[in-house]
């Protein structure tokens, strides 16, 4: 049996509006579950996301959920230590253009040293995208 490595993105409320954007984006089929899915009706956070989870028609899965500091026992705390890497053919341009609408191009999608095009953005959401296109 092989292994997956899957990005788990945590997000501070919004992890559905960040999935369905993904999801916009990139396609594939969304599942997202709820603390209220998960046996936790009464609960006030019971609309947040536990978890979601995006498989997209390129072969590789986004999961994500809510970390409030009351859905899980770790606060949310975001960072710029985790990027998302999206590399392949000339799709991806248009992907690139979704997922920079409003957020910011750290890096514009032009061809680079080493004979492809390469970009960078940080999207309206907070997550750090590097897309690579050979």
């Amino acid at each position: 049996m092989g292994f997956r490595l899957n990005p788990y993105l945590r997000y501070d409320g919004n992890a559905r509006q960040a999935m369905e954007f993904y999801r916009d984006v990139l396609g594939g089929k969304l599942e997202i579950h709820t603390i209220a899915d998960f046996g936790s009706p009464d609960s006030p956070h019971a609309d947040k996301v536990m978890h979601a989870q995006l498989d997209t028609p390129y072969g590789y899965t986004l999961m994500a959920c809510d970390a409030d500091g009351q859905v899980e026992e770790v606060p949310h705390s975001p960072g710029n230590n985790v990027a998302v890497y999206l590399g392949g053919d000339s799709e991806l341009r248009g992907c690139f253009e979704k997922l920079s609408d409003g957020g910011t191009v750290t890096l514009a999608l032009e061809k680079q040293v080493w004979g492809d095009e390469a970009g960078a953005l940080v999207d309206k959401f907070g997550i750090t995208w590097m897309i690579n296109i050979a």
